[in-house]
């Protein structure tokens, strides 16, 4: 493996990218064009690197004891020192890259940011573990909206909705580590919780996100957002199915949340109805 695919790897790119993906389909339907669109979408990416490069770079000794062969930093595919750079430089990018969008939305992205890299030192290890989930990724839809000519204010309901996805986010993104962190003193939320409260957790709080998205917005539920609606309540007890019966690391949940956030996502776009 290349140091570059290493470093790309020790950003976690599978929930990054399913992040930066959602928020730009999300300003492409709220009616980002061309450049705004452009830095939108850098810029939502360059949070997703930093977060993650900076987890990787704080947990590389806790990885090391647990055997974590796939986080390439215990791996010794690259080094803590290089991650750790690459997550500074990435943080520090994010209100410069926003900065052409207004000051409400640099501000909105900057405290996303900041949220975010609190979770990974020092909320991660405490019972206030979701908060930063809960206050970036309200935060984002947020951004979005004030990125828009004029800056206007982001509806309460599109706040509230990103909020209940990233706390359903956390509970389903820990479930396949509980053992592992458990191992090394993780006490997060989640592993206070344990992995049954983590499931109901993580799957009453993406309804939720559903529900807000389908009944939110003024008018009639649409027909997109009643499907979107079904196909979350089939999804979700499909993931926890997998993940009960799934040997090893039980990633079947968190692939589930990403689908469902997607979806949620894919009705915003087609109802274009965020400010």
């Amino acid at each position: 493996m290349s140091r570059a695919l290493a470093l790309l790897r020790s950003a976690h790119p599978e929930p990054g990218g399913a992040v930066t993906l959602a928020i730009t389909l999300l300003a492409a339907g709220a009616g980002h064009r061309g450049w705004r669109l452009a830095v939108a979408a850098v810029t939502v990416a360059a949070t997703q690197l930093a977060v993650g490069w900076v987890n990787d770079w704080l947990d590389a000794e806790r990885d090391r004891r647990s055997g974590r062969r796939d986080k390439p930093v215990a791996a010794g595919a690259v080094s803590r020192r290089a991650v750790g750079i690459a997550g500074l430089l990435a943080a520090l990018a994010v209100p410069l890259l926003a900065w052409p969008l207004g000051a409400p939305a640099t501000a909105a992205i900057s405290v996303a940011t900041g949220s975010a890299l609190l979770y990974d030192w020092p909320l991660k290890n405490t019972a206030f573990s979701v908060l930063p989930y809960l206050i970036s990724f309200g935060l984002l839809p947020a951004f979005v909206v004030f990125a828009l000519p004029g800056h206007p204010f982001p509806p309460p309901w599109l706040v509230a909705a990103g909020a209940l996805l990233g706390g359903g986010a956390h509970f389903a993104n820990v479930l396949p580590d509980l053992a592992d962190d458990a191992a090394t003193g993780v006490r997060g939320l989640p592993h206070r919780i344990g992995a049954e409260g983590s499931q109901l957790a993580a799957a009453a709080l993406l309804l939720g996100a559903t529900l807000t998205l389908v009944l939110g917005p003024p008018g009639p539920p649409s027909w997109p957002g009643l499907a979107a609606g079904a196909a979350a309540v089939v999804v979700l007890p499909l993931g926890w199915y997998a993940a009960r019966r799934a040997e090893g690391r039980p990633v079947a949940l968190f692939r589930a949340v990403i689908v469902v956030a997607l979806i949620d996502v894919l009705l915003l776009v087609l109802s274009g109805r965020v400010t």
